[in-house]
């Protein structure tokens, strides 16, 4: 049987840690790699004590172990994690990195999907999903690259769709499952590299969503938006979808002009036309067929590997 893992590193309450090992492990998944970012007692326990779970806290012993100072982006610090646990003793016949935030949710077992991939198949992808804000079970779905996406994602966000790449507020790369064993590997957060070069040719796994959390609620959103702003995913350097000369701006360009214009105000009146839930997005969602619907049921699944820790 194909065996498949995760690795993660998350700074999160210990719940949501819970929960999301919990969702994966109830997916079939063989080993899960867990990284806590800082020191976090109340998963630890409930982790370690789980015989498919290998977990590590960050401390400055693992960063020597790693033999480097701990960095200071968490890209960085989740890089080295996850390449960390590729290299060693194969567990597992693929591994994926994920965040926290992020759920696996397939068509049929994970397992089977990537046992049918020819056995020269390095690398697979899976394409994400984003949460309606508000909402626990609905997403916006995935637009394909190709040459109608961008006006798809014009019509439903009228105001600001022809600064929002693929209609997301966060990446359209998704993640990547590495196939276990192969030499000199680097893992990245959304891709790997083989020798300092991007392993290329990505089976692209349909039958499998990533169900991205990036925005729960406007009061979570908000909480977050000034980090994201300042070193996440709307950091300054990311691109956006149209070169500055040609009139286009990233995330952090729109943010930046949004505030200076309308202030808060015009934070929540983009944040309810792109990300929140309501009759209205669903309805423009549904029109081109990209409302998707699913219940992850966090709750029932780590009451039922973590019974202890949810009493």
């Amino acid at each position: 049987m194909t065996r498949w893992g995760l690795t993660a590193t998350i700074l999160a309450p210990a719940s949501d840690i819970l929960r999301f090992a919990a969702y994966h492990l109830e997916q079939g998944a063989h080993r899960l790699y867990i990284f806590l970012d800082e020191d976090n007692a109340e998963a630890f326990k409930p982790l370690k004590a789980h015989p498919k779970i290998r977990v590590q806290t960050c401390d400055s012993a693992h960063w020597q172990k790693l033999g480097c100072p701990r960095p200071k982006r968490h890209q960085v610090r989740q890089t080295y994690n996850a390449t960390h646990a590729y290299n060693r003793r194969a567990e597992v016949d693929w591994l994926i990195h994920m965040d926290v935030d992020e759920f696996l949710v397939p068509q049929q077992p994970i397992s089977e999907v990537l046992a049918a991939l020819p056995a020269n198949q390095t690398s697979a992808r899976v394409r994400p999903m984003e949460l309606l804000g508000g909402s626990t079970t609905a997403f916006k779905g995935f637009v394909p690259a190709n040459s109608k996406r961008q006006g798809i994602v014009e019509q439903i966000y009228p105001n600001f769709g022809m600064h929002i790449r693929g209609g997301f507020l966060s990446h359209l790369a998704g993640k990547l499952f590495v196939r276990s064993g192969l030499p000199d590997i680097t893992v990245r957060i959304h891709n790997a590299f083989q020798a300092n070069v991007m392993i290329p040719d990505a089976a692209e796994l349909t039958q499998i969503d990533l169900a991205h959390c990036h925005a729960k609620s406007w009061e979570a959103w908000r909480a977050s938006f000034d980090y994201r702003l300042d070193k996440g995913s709307y950091r300054a350097e990311l691109k956006g979808v149209k070169a500055p000369e040609k009139g286009g701006m990233n995330l952090h360009d729109l943010f930046l002009a949004i505030i200076a214009d309308a202030g808060e105000e015009g934070l929540r009146h983009f944040y309810d036309e792109v990300v929140g839930d309501s009759p209205d997005m669903r309805a423009r969602l549904d029109k081109h067929g990209l409302l998707r619907e699913v219940d992850l049921d966090l709750d029932t699944v780590a009451q039922k590997h973590f019974p202890d820790a949810f009493v």
